[in-house]
């Protein structure tokens, strides 16, 4: 039976660059696909800000309540983390998505890991992510599920969104445990998720989906604490230390240190404790490495078709009609346009989005985690608030004028942001039109760019050559023209 994803069962008639979520199969076994704490705590976008608290503020509370002896309190904790199956990320096999994380019995083996572990009771542990490094037992997928476990309400929230933003249909469902950080307990409650034959599911973004962990304990030994030994044993002139017929004295093999200082994670502790700067420069080597998955990565191990017609985007744009009959079909392809050129820039797409209590509107919001680039250069060196970015989409025959603008202005804030995308189908007089974008922003009223069919066609080539940087430029010469 070929796979079926969660965007063809619901008919979403969307591939997986369209996707702000990972796109996973729901008739067929969990993809090795992971969450993983550190790339979380390393993203800007408020999303990942909140979920990076949640984690922290778990795993603190159980490690500071099993130095005070209050095991029963870390118990219970740790007691409501269960297999996250919803999600089909794993390592399972066969149809029914079974999880290989923390259950019922393997959260009493992660409590007694935890309490057993000497790098816990001394308080050289302080992150979850840590655990993959200096404590046995606890491997990539348990953090995964751990973390997935303790971000669940901000993760059946996106789904909600995500279905919102699509017209997907959903069921009042049984949550499953959730963490409540504010009370400190879990919670059970029904809540609206998608079900697919009978199961319900919560949807993962693609930006913090991994299929491994950024730590890793046996990379960690390999390569920086033997390095380091390598060193140490040279410098020291120990017997370890080979001579050559020349004379010249060489580092110890690292199969020789291997024999020394077998791997194990109490060594990897031990080590590190009386090592922490190699500790802190493998953290840091992997700042710099931080990558989002791609959509072909995930395509294929969903065994997809890894290659993306981006030209069928630009025929699907000149075929929507222009005018109140195509209305509905231009917002729907303008939602999953901007994730494939923005990505992954731009995430978590919100439609409708209210402000002032219900009274205004916004067609579609895009959080900004942008790393580089015009985004993050929005902020940073042009100060535009730029938290979020408002799109405004116009199925019209002609040109948007002054209403259009001063509607999409209204709705930005220095706490939201002030920079957006008012989005038509053909500027007759793009330059009066840019003249008057100029002038809302000289207003004060803040920037807003306009893109019209051409320039959606020009985005989606650039995306298609991988042009980031063109992309960006295309953005910087639309930016100079509101304030040059």
């Amino acid at each position: 039976m070929p796979k079926i994803t969660f965007s063809e069962y619901f008919n979403l008639g969307k591939s997986q660059h369209e996707l702000d979520f990972v796109d996973v199969p729901i008739n067929a076994s969990d993809i090795p696909l992971f969450i993983d704490p550190y790339a979380i705590s390393k993203r800007d976008d408020r999303w990942s800000v909140h979920c990076h608290n949640y984690i922290v503020n778990f795993f603190q509370r159980v490690i500071d309540l099993m130095r005070n002896s209050k095991g029963s309190e870390a118990k219970y904790m740790l007691a409501g983390l269960r297999e996250p199956n919803q999600t089909r990320f794993g390592l399972s096999k066969g149809t029914r998505p079974r999880g290989r994380g923390v259950g019922r019995e393997q959260s009493v083996d992660l409590f007694d890991a935890l309490r057993e572990s000497t790098a816990v009771r001394t308080g050289f542990i302080k992150d979850l992510e840590d655990c993959e490094l200096l404590i046995e037992g606890i491997s990539r997928d348990k953090i995964s599920d751990i973390t997935t476990d303790i971000i669940k309400s901000q993760l059946i929230e996106y789904t909600q969104t995500q279905c919102f933003l699509f017209d997907i249909t959903m069921k009042n469902v049984a949550s499953g445990l959730i963490w409540d950080a504010t009370n400190a307990k879990w919670t059970n409650r029904y809540v609206n998720l998608p079900v697919c034959n009978g199961r319900s599911v919560i949807l993962i973004p693609k930006a913090i989906a991994r299929f491994d962990m950024e730590f890793d304990y046996q990379e960690y030994y390999q390569h920086f604490v033997l390095n380091f030994l390598q060193s140490e044993h040279l410098h020291a002139n120990s017997s370890l230390v080979r001579v050559l017929k020349n004379g010249t004295k060489k580092e110890p093999t690292k199969k020789s240190l291997k024999s020394l200082h077998p791997l194990s994670k109490q060594y990897l502790y031990e080590f590190s404790k009386q090592h922490p700067e190699v500790l802190t420069r493998y953290k840091q080597s992997k700042t710099y490495l931080l990558r989002e998955i791609s959509d072909e990565m995930i395509m294929a191990v969903t065994e997809k078709e890894p290659k993306f017609d981006f030209s069928e985007m630009t025929k699907k744009l000149k075929a929507i009609p222009v005018g109140d009959s195509g209305a509905s079909s231009f917002h729907d392809y303008i939602k999953g346009v901007l994730t494939l050129v923005f990505y992954p820039t731009l995430i978590n797409p919100v439609k409708e989005l209210e402000i002032h209590e219900g009274r205004k509107r916004i067609d579609l919001v895009f959080t900004n985690a942008a790393t580089s680039g015009f985004f993050l250069a929005l902020s940073q060196n042009k100060q535009v608030p730029s938290a979020y970015i408002f799109i405004e989409c116009k199925n019209y025959s002609s040109d948007p004028a002054n209403p259009e603008l001063d509607q999409l202005a209204g709705r930005f804030s220095v706490n939201r942001g002030k920079f957006g995308f008012l989005i038509c189908r053909n500027l007759t007089d793009k330059t009066l039109f840019f003249k008057r974008c100029r002038d809302t922003a000289q207003d004060g009223r803040g920037l807003i760019i306009p893109l019209d069919d051409e320039d959606i066609i020009k985005l989606i080539d650039l995306k298609n050559k991988s042009d980031t940087v063109g992309i960006s430029q295309f953005l910087e010469d639309a930016y100079k023209k509101l304030v040059m």
